[in-house]
């Protein structure tokens, strides 16, 4: 199997009715960027283009930045997130 990527963060809540993950990121982070979501249940990649902080639409997350992502497919918490 091929290596994900670079770990750049995990996803530490979901909520189902709005397709939104909460990311910890330990790395920068940014829109436009591809990450790989791989969990016990979860495997797939996509391209992102929302990233919100505080409610508030954000280009870029920090290391150490807790953000909301729009996501396609459902996430669990504890599933690993790699910079692809």
């Amino acid at each position: 199997m091929d290596k994900p990527g670079k770990k750049v963060g995990v996803i530490t809540h979901y909520y189902t009715k709005i397709g939104v993950g909460i990311v910890k990121f330990t790395a920068p982070f940014k829109i436009g960027n591809t990450l790989h979501f791989q969990g016990h249940a979860t495997d797939f990649k996509q391209t992102i283009t929302e990233i919100e902080l505080d409610h508030q639409k954000i280009q870029s997350a920090k290391k150490g930045q807790e953000v909301g992502i729009k996501l396609d497919q459902k996430v669990r918490e504890n599933d690993t997130v790699y910079l692809v």
